[in-house]
């Protein structure tokens, strides 16, 4: 186990350009272990950021003259409006007036912490391509920087450095990187072109690369992967969901296309005939998302993960975190049974229900569930006998979309403050992969998680009419067939341009199939009127 040690590169050299009322002040403080950054802004008062806090630093606010004794003692700012001090992994960010005048610094604090890579070592050496992503000050680049020298001990490392941040200010790069060998870019819109030359000229085995953000950088890692180089790089976003959102570097974990199904193969899937595929494979093998300083979650096939999140169901990442007593313990993502909502809240219930009969409708819906054991209760029940309350804890949800969507459908859906109270839990997938604590509890209850790809009103109806089961086209017949007829042809009516269709008066059973109808078609319906008169009526949003 690596000993955790950290190097504040030379904090007084720092502190010996700021304005002296300023560094006397972050000396008392002595906390130069949490300090992120300092900033000074013309006009204002200059503050000190830490990990969990920001102090003033004094009652006298920054001058044009405080702005100009720190950037004489700095080098010059680069086309990023960047510099910093020689040999040192501090950096100094500018903000200009519209006359290029410098009007406010951001001093950040760079530190090289030996050990901090210990946590992701295994995969590092494995030889894969890694992409690490998190929010800024997180400790992407104090991570990058220890890797470089890790890997450098064995291999040929070659680090593109656009802004000094991982080799630190100067033409000789700072000790923490070891022995590996450090490109600068002169300007950041020419970084692509450097990742190139880097594999061109110097015949490496691993580059390492801050902040890809452009798509031509994207396209150059593409370039680099498939020449069999293993590449380490960062990347602006904080999760996969981000990133593949992101059409400028979406690239990087394959990208997504809008492919259209053949109507076999869209009934065999339970899906829309037009849906989103990954475009090609990953850049990079495996994903690495930095939660704190101590904690990480891991994809370790990007590719799988893609998939999974384009289908509606993530795949949980592997969980890393270090204890007080730095030791790294590893959570192991259970990968869950998927089924349809009233599948999974019947199980229990056998006896006392009637059997899930439903083929092809089980797999339109976009809700996924993730329960790890039995559901404690059994709340499905065929359209023809009365509806079960079921108690949902949503956490992440709209509570009153929810209310509003139970309301439309008509079903006893109970919205509970307290887990304890709850049947199920009701959750996004971007707060499932977090792991949060309600998650967790859920999982420890043994307690049904239903996971929506969004928390819009069609998903919440849709996660409704799964768990209570409600009736499909296949289970409609006889006299009201010619209603389930009208509504289509309602819906072809507006699919062909009409604004909007008032369908006959119907029970509630009808009702909710004709508002899952129009679902299925991506058109919008709503219920108006008082029974027995209460109608549908189906438009376009």
């Amino acid at each position: 186990m690596q000993k955790h040690e950290k190097i504040t590169d030379d904090l007084d050299l720092l502190l010996d350009i700021l304005p002296q009322q300023i560094s006397a002040v972050l000396r008392e403080l002595d906390d130069s272990d949490n300090l992120l950054e300092v900033v000074m802004d013309l006009g204002r008062l200059p503050k000190a950021r830490f990990v969990n806090r920001e102090v003033v630093l004094s009652e006298q606010e920054i001058t044009y003259d405080d702005i100009k004794a720190v950037t004489r003692s700095i080098s010059e700012f680069d086309a990023d409006n960047r510099a910093g001090i020689e040999r040192t992994l501090h950096r100094i960010s500018a903000i200009r007036n519209r006359r290029q005048e410098v009007i406010g610094l951001t001093c950040r604090i760079g530190r090289a912490v030996y050990g901090t890579s210990d946590i992701i070592q295994d995969l590092i050496e494995s030889g894969a391509s890694i992409l690490i992503l998190g929010r800024p000050g997180v400790g992407k680049t104090t991570i990058l920087r220890e890797t470089a020298r890790i890997l450098a001990e064995k291999s040929r490392v070659i680090i593109v450095d656009t802004s000094n941040e991982i080799g630190g200010d100067g033409d000789v790069p700072h000790p923490a990187i070891g022995s590996a060998r450090r490109m600068q870019v002169a300007k950041p819109s020419l970084q692509h072109e450097v990742m190139i030359e880097a594999v061109e000229n110097h015949n490496p085995e691993v580059i390492v690369i801050d902040e890809i953000g452009r798509e031509l950088e994207a396209m150059a890692a593409r370039t680099i992967a498939e020449r069999g180089v293993q590449l380490i790089g960062t990347a602006h976003g904080n999760t996969l969901e981000n990133l593949l959102l992101n059409p400028t570097l979406s690239d990087l974990v394959g990208g997504i296309e809008s492919v259209t199904l053949s109507d076999e193969e869209a009934r065999r899937r339970g899906t829309q005939k037009t849906v989103l595929e990954r475009r090609a494979p990953a850049t990079f093998d495996m994903l690495v998302e930095i939660q704190d300083r101590n904690r990480v979650a891991v994809q370790n096939d990007v590719s799988a993960a893609v998939d999974a999140l384009l289908r509606g169901y993530p795949l949980p990442p592997e969980i890393r975190y270090r204890d007080e007593q730095n030791r790294i313990h590893t959570q192991k993502p259970v990968v869950p049974k998927i089924s349809t909502a009233a599948q999974a809240v019947s199980r229990a219930g056998k006896r006392e229900t009637m059997p899930f009969s439903r083929s092809t409708g089980n797999q339109r819906s976009e809700v996924g569930i993730l329960a790890g054991a039995t559901p404690p209760l059994a709340l499905a029940e065929m359209e023809t006998q009365p509806l079960k309350p079921i108690n949902i804890f949503p956490f992440g949800v709209a509570r009153n979309r929810l209310t509003q969507a139970a309301k439309l459908l008509n079903v006893p859906a109970r919205i509970v403050r307290e887990l304890k109270e709850a049947d199920a839990l009701l959750t996004l997938r971007r707060y499932y992969r977090e792991r949060q604590q309600p998650i967790v509890e859920a999982e420890q209850r043994k307690m049904p998680i239903f996971v929506l790809r969004s928390n819009t009103s069609q998903q919440l109806e849709q996660f409704l009419v799964d768990v209570f089961n409600l009736a499909s086209v296949e289970e409609i017949s006889g006299q009201d067939r010619t209603v389930v007829d009208q509504t289509q042809a309602a819906i072809e009516a507006v699919l062909n341009g009409e604004r909007w269709i008032d369908l006959a008066p119907a029970s509630s059973t009808i009702r909710r199939l004709q508002h899952e109808m129009a679902r299925q078609a991506d058109l919008v319906s709503h219920s108006y009127g008082k029974e027995p008169n209460r109608h549908v009526r189906i438009f376009r949003e």
